[in-house]
């Protein structure tokens, strides 16, 4: 009796499946992505405010949670999909945006911390995304109502919800109050 080989995946699989876009890919496996409600409503909100403020003028690019980068130079292979990204203006060639997945580091990751995901896998992809070049990665923690901030330079904070997320020199002029990405804590309907 043979054991069958594991399937190794690539990321034109990925790109190629029906639904390729609940996965990433690590070390030619698929990894799937389970969001759960909030987490998926709160990544919605972040994309807006970010839309909101970096469509007009235009100052970049924002994708949503099912784009696909492969801008690991350690890892060409493997594919993470941010649940929200920024690209600053001027960064893709000739301004069009890749039929497949971006090859270059966004300017800006954020995670959204869904309620199966573990500390030691969020971490890891921080570090990854700050090991590519990403200048700015936000982890927002629906239970704690908070956001981890990390920067190219190492340095790091943890916002609370009664403060402002602040796109520094990423995407200078963004501001949003942390509290505003939650849904609201009252059980009242509004």
């Amino acid at each position: 009796m043979s054991t069958a080989e594991p399937l190794v995946y690539t990321p034109e699989d990925l790109l190629c499946m029906p639904d390729g876009k609940h996965f990433e890919l690590v070390d030619g496996e698929l990894r799937g992505i389970e969001r759960g409600a909030e987490s998926e409503w709160i990544a919605g909100e972040l994309f807006g405010f970010l839309r909101d403020k970096t469509s007009h003028p235009r100052t970049g690019w924002v994708f949503g949670p099912a784009t696909g980068y492969q801008c690991f130079p350690n890892a060409p292979g493997k594919v993470r999909k941010p649940d929200a990204s920024f690209i600053k203006l001027g960064r893709l060639p000739d301004e069009k945006i890749p039929k497949g997945h971006i090859r270059m580091a966004p300017d800006l990751a954020a995670e959204v911390v869904s309620p199966h995901d573990l500390y030691s896998e969020v971490t890891a992809k921080v570090d990854e995304y700050l090991e590519a070049g990403v200048s700015l990665v936000w982890v927002i923690d629906p239970e704690t109502r908070s956001v981890s901030v990390s920067r190219q330079d190492g340095s790091t904070s943890v916002l609370r919800e009664e403060m402002s997320l602040d796109g520094e020199d990423v995407i200078p002029g963004f501001s949003c109050v942390i509290a505003d990405l939650f849904p609201s804590s009252d059980s009242d309907p509004v």
